[in-house]
């Protein structure tokens, strides 16, 4: 019998119970790894998260805190550290739009934005660094967006903190590279989630016509890739994005 490729592994997915991070966080169980699903509000998608992942036991822990707060991020990694004294892999999944064309989009809009795309990810990833050189091993992964390369109308809050998390990735790969730790971004495009459900059939049919393999991604397309980044054998990729996209904006 093959052993799963994360057996053992340490892993921390943000925004971990809906969408694709909920996909990610099982992608990384059905490989043997123990996941902390993080989440800010909603308590019935992390408590729908437990039961119908109940299969994997004690692999699975849920834990409720706000990534754009920077005491709150300190007291998760101190809870964490109480726990295991290792983490291979962080997945910067938490992520929020508000969209409003620039010219009527409120200082709210902007800054809640830029708070929990852009801030969560560099509080998590600077307590992140130290844990990981200890061993000398570890992958942190941006979860960014095609909108950080294409813009997007409509989107410049969360365009321009996906842009960054891409520039994030390449910064701290330059950092950390010899310390054994990789750091890289996926670019997911338009995927099955709730983050679409706004769009009418009309703008998706408009949408499809643009992506060149003429249909919406899966969340297990970016979930495959996010545990590609992670493998041992991926640690030469470093410091760059990956679209998963369908080809839109290539």
């Amino acid at each position: 019998m093959t052993m799963a490729r994360f057996h053992d592994w340490k892993v921390v997915v943000t925004g971990g119970t809906r969408g694709i991070g909920r996909g990610v966080v099982e992608c990384f169980l059905q490989e043997g790894a123990h996941v902390v699903a993080t989440y800010n509000k909603n308590e019935q998608e992390a408590n729908l998260l437990r039961e119908q992942l109940s299969e994997y036991g004690n692999h699975l822990f849920l834990e409720k805190f706000d990534v754009s707060n920077s005491q709150d991020v300190k007291e998760f990694y101190k809870r964490y550290e109480e726990r295991w004294d290792r983490l291979d892999v962080l997945v910067n999944n938490a992520g929020i739009t508000s969209d409003q064309v620039t010219a009527l989009m409120t200082d709210d809009e902007w800054k809640r934005v830029l708070n929990i795309n852009l801030d969560g990810t560099f509080f998590m990833s600077r307590a992140a660094i130290p844990l990981m050189m200890r061993n000398r091993f570890g992958r942190i992964i941006h979860m960014s967006s095609i909108s950080g390369k294409m813009g997007m109308s409509g989107q410049v809050n969360y365009s321009a903190t996906k842009a960054a998390q891409v520039a994030m990735a390449q910064v701290m790969a330059k950092e950390v590279g010899k310390k054994g730790i990789t750091v890289n971004a996926v670019c997911p495009g338009f995927i099955e989630t709730d983050m679409i459900a706004y769009m009418t059939d009309e703008q998706k049919r408009a949408v499809l016509n643009e992506i060149p393999v003429r249909r919406l991604g899966k969340v297990s397309d970016v979930a495959n890739v996010v545990t590609f980044l992670a493998l041992r054998e991926s640690a030469y990729i470093t410091g760059t994005s990956i679209d998963v996209s369908g080809g839109l904006g290539s």
